[in-house]
């Protein structure tokens, strides 16, 4: 749960956005190409292409969106000093060590079940998670924590 893991993590998700982007870009020119054929056939596909396409352009929106919220809500964590302190050691094939990680998880369940509307509490459970390998857990913490936070916001804004 190091800060170096969290900068090239951020670095190869701007890469992997910008390739993505790239594939979906040819991807919508060949739709183009096959739709000009004016063949039957070609002009089919190249709408499933343009379908394609739209889909990819709209997951990266969300991914990215999603992205930077939990990297705004990391920032404001840590500008609060409420970041974990503990590390999760890695193997030597560089994924974390899971029983180190699960030897911290109960902790990290009783913040979250003491306080389940506290977004501070799901986010580490979410970081916790990450340091894990268990990704769809994570990405679920964060989705609870980004809610949490925008909820706090609203209530804050009504006052």
């Amino acid at each position: 749960m190091g800060r170096s893991a969290g900068v090239g993590r951020f670095a190869g998700a701007i890469v992997m956005a910008v390739l993505l982007a790239v594939y979906i870009a040819l991807v919508g020119w060949r739709a183009v190409a096959f739709v000009a054929t004016g063949i039957p056939i070609g002009i089919g596909i190249g709408i499933a292409l343009a379908v394609v396409a739209i889909i990819g352009v709209v997951v990266l929106v969300f991914e990215l969106r999603f992205g930077f919220r939990v990297t705004r809500l990391a920032a404001r964590l840590e500008h609060e000093h409420g970041t974990p302190a503990e590390i999760v050691p890695l193997r030597p094939s560089g994924r974390p060590d899971r029983a180190a990680a699960d030897a911290l998880f109960p902790r990290y369940r009783s913040d979250v079940e003491a306080a389940p509307t506290d977004w501070r509490p799901w986010f580490r459970l979410g970081v916790l998670y990450d340091a894990a390998g268990d990704r769809r857990r994570a990405r679920a913490a964060m989705r609870t924590a980004l809610q949490h936070a925008a909820g706090e916001r609203a209530a804050a804004n009504r006052r």
